[in-house]
């Protein structure tokens, strides 16, 4: 899938490298197509890693996509510049009278916030409410997906007495699933984070289906019954270095890191980590992108 992006976008080079199809927005207009139109509300703090890691995924499929970056108008931003922000980045204010085939609302290490108490909770509820008449399919990504599950379904998170963090097994739990076609049973999937939703909680709601989980890491995948909200627990988007990168950043801040579990080889951080997580990461953005963006949007929204 050509992903169709701004051409000065710092990624395109790093994607370029990687032989990701990808083309800026001039030759993407001159071609005679419908794209896919997928927001991408980016509340990591280091946005244009989240941004190459998520266009990396979004790039492995047949089709067209166009991308909308957004940021909340309600945060600043400390850790991105306000150029990078306003060359390449709208709000919700700017975009909100559009339709969108798909959107992806990132994680934000902000687990140790309440919801309510996060300075931009009332334009991120704003959001989820116009994504259920003005988007296709929206996947929630880790705190993202943990607000979703708390904003739609009044599942709130729940603080861990250790931070989860690590690359953990997870069993596929419903078949048929159009989400979880080409799985294996067992699969892998990292995680980075100090809070979790009950699993009961969520096997029991009415309104979800429980599609995967992991014995050691919980709850992962969750879909809403009408299939337009998938909850994603962890980061299959990270990089291979991005744990290791978490795990040094806090032992250089003195603080009492975990070394991520199922990580190093022999739990040696001086060892170079595997990625055992690109298949399912690529497979379950493709799946998503498949079966519940491009196969469920209309050609034109009304």
């Amino acid at each position: 899938m050509p992903i169709n992006i701004p051409r000065d976008l710092p990624a395109k080079e790093i994607l370029e490298k990687e032989r990701i199809f990808i083309m800026d927005d001039v030759r993407a207009f001159n071609q005679e197509i419908r794209p896919l139109n997928i927001a991408i509300l980016n509340l990591m703090p280091e946005k244009e890693k989240t941004e190459t890691q998520l266009l990396r995924l979004l790039g492995n499929s047949p089709l067209q996509v166009h991308i909308t970056l957004l940021h909340p108008a309600t945060h600043e931003a400390k850790t991105t510049s306000k150029n990078h922000l306003e060359q390449f980045y709208k709000t919700f204010k700017q975009i909100k009278h559009q339709k969108f085939d798909g959107m992806i609302i990132t994680g934000a290490p902000i687990e140790h916030i309440p919801f309510e108490d996060v300075n931009y909770w009332s334009e991120l509820t704003e959001i989820m409410d116009w994504c259920k008449t003005n988007v296709t399919s929206t996947m929630h990504i880790c705190w993202g997906a943990q607000a979703g599950l708390y904003h739609h379904f009044n599942i709130d998170k729940r603080p861990l007495d250790e931070k989860c963090t690590g690359v953990f097994t997870h069993t596929s739990l419903q078949e048929p699933i159009k989400l979880l076609r080409g799985f294996d049973d067992l699969f892998f999937s990292p995680h980075s984070r100090n809070t979790d939703v009950d699993l009961n909680e969520v096997k029991t709601h009415p309104d979800l289906t429980l599609l995967s989980h992991s014995e050691e890491a919980g709850v992962y995948l969750v879909m809403s019954k009408d299939e337009k909200f998938i909850f994603v627990t962890g980061h299959p988007e990270y990089d291979v270095q991005t744990l290791q990168d978490e795990f040094m950043r806090d032992k250089t801040k003195g603080m009492d890191a975990k070394l991520p579990e199922h990580y190093f080889p022999n739990d040696d951080p001086t060892r170079a980590p595997l990625k055992t997580w690109r298949s399912h990461a690529n497979l379950l953005f493709m799946n998503w992108l498949n079966y519940y963006v491009y196969q469920e949007t209309p050609y034109e929204w009304k």
